[in-house]
C-alpha cells in the first residue's frame, strides 16, 4: 500500500517526523512575543541615537534632566493604569484625580508634609475604590463609571479653588517641597520615587499572587473567577490603586511646582493609556508589563522633546505624532496577537 502510494505521487506518512514544523512555529511565536515585550524599549533606543545625532544639546545633563522629571509624573499615573489594564478596564478619571490630588496636597502643605501627602491619597483613593465598587459589584461599564469620576473630580477641584481663580502655594523651605524639588546623587528626587514605585509595582504584578489574578481576570474573567480568583475584589484593588497613584503624582508635581495648577491633568488620561499600550500592554486585558509602561511614557517624551527641539513645529504636533504611534502600535499589536493565535 505504501509502495503504491508514493508512486502516484503522494508522499507516504512518516513515522518520525524531523519537527521543523513545530519548531518554526515555536520560533515565531516567541519572536511575536518578543516583538510585543520589547518592541518600544528598540524603538526608544533608535529614537534617541537618532536624537542625540541630530541635535546636540539632546544628550545634554540639563535636557536629561528635565526629560527624567517631566516623565516622572505620568510614568506614576501610568503605573496604576497598568494594573487596570491588564484587568481589561480602563481609567479615565486619572488626569482629573491628577490635578486635583496636586491641589489638596499645595492646600495641606500648610498644615504639614504628612498631611500634604496623606489627604490627596485619601480623596483620589478613594474616588478609585468608588469607581472599583461601582465597575466590580453593580458591574457598571469602566468607561461610563471613569468618565462620571473624571467630570466630577473637576467639579471638586473648581469648587476648592473658586473656579480655578485661587491658587495655593507650597512654602519652598518646607520639607513637602524637597519632595519635588530635591535631589539625590544628581538626580531628582521624584524620579527616585518612580524607580522605586515601578520596582515594586513589577514585583507585585509578576511575582505576587494577586498579580496573577490581575492576569487570570483579564485573560477571561470566568476562567479566572472558576479556578479560584477573587474577581471583584481585584478588580476593586486595581481601580483604587490607579487613584493612589493618580494622587500621588498630582502631590509630587505640586511640590515640584511648589502650587497646586488647576489646569493640569487635561488629556492626562489619554497620555497613560498611550503610554502602557505603547509599552506592550494589551488593551483587550491579560498581558502586560511594567517596565514596559515606563518605556512607553520616556518614548513619549522622547518624540515630545524632539518636536521641542525642532523647533519650527507647533506643540500641536506633539498630539499628532503621538496618536499616530499609538495607532501603529495598536495595528502591530492586533497583527501579533493573531498571528500567535494562529501559531
Amino acid at each position: 500500500m505504501t509502495a503504491h502510494t508514493e508512486e502516484a505521487g503522494v508522499p507516504a506518512p512518516t513515522v518520525q517526523g524531523t519537527g521543523d514544523g513545530p519548531e518554526r512555529a515555536d520560533r515565531s511565536e516567541r519572536l511575536s512575543a518578543l516583538a510585543q515585550q520589547h518592541g518600544a524599549l528598540v524603538t526608544l533606543v533608535i529614537a534617541m541615537v537618532v536624537a542625540s545625532l541630530s541635535f546636540d544639546t539632546f544628550l545634554t545633563g540639563d535636557n536629561l534632566e528635565n526629560m527624567a522629571l517631566s516623565s516622572a509624573f505620568l510614568a506614576v499615573v501610568a503605573l496604576g493604569m497598568t494594573f487596570v489594564i491588564v484587568t481589561g478596564g480602563i481609567d479615565l478619571s486619572v488626569g482629573s484625580l491628577f490635578a486635583l490630588g496636586g491641589v489638596l496636597a499645595a492646600w495641606g502643605s500648610r498644615y504639614g508634609t504628612a498631611v500634604a501627602l496623606l489627604l490627596p491619597l485619601a480623596v483620589c483613593g478613594l474616588v478609585g475604590l468608588v469607581n472599583g465598587l461601582l465597575i466590580a459589584r453593580v458591574r457598571l461599564a469602566p468607561f461610563i463609571v471613569t468618565l462620571a469620576a473624571m467630570l466630577g473630580a473637576r467639579g471638586l477641584l473648581l469648587a476648592i479653588t473658586d473656579e480655578g481663580s485661587r491658587t495655593y502655594l507650597v512654602d519652598k523651605d518646607s520639607f513637602f517641597a524637597t519632595l519635588g524639588q530635591g535631589t539625590l546623587l544628581g538626580v531628582g528626587v521624584p524620579v527616585w520615587i518612580t524607580l522605586a514605585l515601578f520596582a515594586a509595582g513589577a514585583v507585585v504584578l509578576r511575582r505576587s499572587r494577586f498579580g496573577q489574578y490581575v492576569y487570570a481576570v483579564g485573560g477571561n474573567e470566568d476562567a479566572g473567577a472558576l479556578m479560584g480568583a477573587p474577581v471583584a475584589r481585584t478588580k476593586i484593588t486595581v481601580y483604587t490603586l490607579s487613584g493612589l497613584c493618580a494622587g500621588l503624582a498630582g502631590a509630587l508635581n505640586a511640590a515640584w511646582l511648589a502650587s497646586g495648577v488647576t489646569i493640569l491633568g487635561t488629556g492626562m488620561e489619554l497620555d497613560a493609556i498611550s503610554a502602557v499600550v505603547i509599552g506592550g500592554t494589551l488593551l483587550t486585558g491579560g498581558s502586560g508589563f511594567i517596565s514596559g509602561s515606563l518605556v512607553g511614557v520616556l518614548l513619549l517624551k522622547v518624540i515630545q522633546n524632539v518636536i521641542n527641539q525642532i523647533g519650527s513645529l507647533d506643540s500641536a504636533y506633539q498630539q499628532v505624532v503621538s496618536g499616530a504611534f499609538l495607532a501603529v502600535v495598536v495595528i502591530a499589536q492586533t497583527w501579533l496577537g493573531r498571528r500567535r493565535r494562529v501559531l
